[in-house]
């Protein structure tokens, strides 16, 4: 047998030695690209922390919460809706209301009720509280701000005509910048938004939360489906990785005869946890906590972080004319996640 090494042998150590090359010059390659700012683009390769939906699989409407701080805020601050916090400020929509709708005897151009008139409020705060910036939202009828999240990069912002069956603009809003871009317009009245990072498409809730769609970023729309649960109205709500949506909200229900009837409601808080891909909601929850000016805690603006099996809630269920005016309000509890 010859000890000299064959063309074919050549040939096929020659092309090994290339592939490693090309090899090393894409890891090296890669390794000279910054890392991205989460967002859109990049979400989907570090969505990875599940310790959110782990931990609220685990509350149930014994979980023990406990209120640990009230932040006050000194302007004016009118209907609160939406919050988010970036790592610098703190997000509030909110609207001011100049005229009130006011409901049609019958439905007149598919529309149950006026316009009304307003000013769509984003507040920008820092971590304390205090106003840094007031960004105006809306165009003509649509004008009223609904709940926000906050995908790493932008904060989202729907902001619609407040009566049902509408329309409405969606907003993202630069969170260091803070500059303001329309993203686009859309038939109904959109009260809440999130950006799945998975798909990179935003999903939004109707008046009442009732039904849900879901849109590229050019607003096409790819889906829409029915809210399959009557518990509450969804409010705010935020995504949740992989490929979830946690809403807070509320629902106004008749007290007992003796308690004025259906004349006299009363405010039913709660949770909900919506699985993306399934369009189900695999967990509901009551929150049983109430603000200054006696509303159910998740009425309006609602976030949630969990650090493992310790979660925290802040909401401003208050208007600025209510009680001691909106307050942002922190509730921790510690659960056992069941995975």
């Amino acid at each position: 047998m010859s000890s000299k090494p064959s063309r074919r042998a050549l040939i096929v150590a020659a092309s090994l030695i290339v592939a490693a090359c090309a090899a090393a010059g894409t890891a090296a390659a890669q390794a000279t690209v910054p890392e991205q700012a989460p967002g859109p683009a990049a979400a989907t390769h570090h969505e990875t922390n599940t310790d959110l939906a782990d931990a609220f699989d685990s509350v149930t409407r014994t979980t023990a919460w406990q209120q640990t701080s009230k932040l006050k805020l000194n302007f004016p601050t009118y209907h609160t809706e939406g919050i988010a916090y970036s790592q610098d400020h703190i997000f509030l929509s909110a609207v001011q209301i100049l005229e009130p709708t006011v409901k049609y005897p019958t439905p007149q151009d598919g529309y149950d009720r006026t316009p009304g008139k307003g000013i769509g409020h984003l507040f920008v705060m820092d971590k304390g509280g205090n106003l840094q910036k007031d960004i105006i939202l809306g165009e003509g009828d649509m004008y009223h701000p609904g709940g926000i999240d906050f995908d790493g990069t932008n904060v989202w912002v729907p902001v619609a005509q407040y009566r049902p069956d509408s329309s409405a603009i969606i907003y993202k809003v630069d969170a260091q910048t803070l500059d303001v871009h329309k993203q686009f317009e859309v038939k109904d009245h959109f009260g809440g938004i999130v950006l799945d990072k998975q798909t990179g498409h935003l999903v939004g809730n109707t008046w009442g939360s009732r039904r849900f769609a879901e849109w590229d970023l050019q607003g096409k729309q790819l889906s829409t489906w029915e809210n399959p649960n009557y518990f509450i109205d969804y409010q705010d709500c935020q995504y949740v990785p992989n490929a979830r949506m946690l809403c807070g909200g509320v629902t106004n229900l008749p007290q007992t005869p003796p308690a004025g009837g259906t004349a006299a409601t009363y405010e039913l808080g709660g949770m909900a946890m919506i699985d993306l891909k399934s369009h189900q909601v695999t967990r509901e929850v009551p929150f049983q906590k109430w603000s200054t000016a006696g509303h159910a805690a998740t009425r309006n603006p609602f976030k949630m972080t969990a650090d493992g099996g310790h979660l925290t809630m802040t909401v401003a269920p208050d208007n600025g004319d209510e009680g001691n005016g909106t307050e942002i309000l922190t509730y921790q509890a510690d659960v056992t996640p069941a995975h």
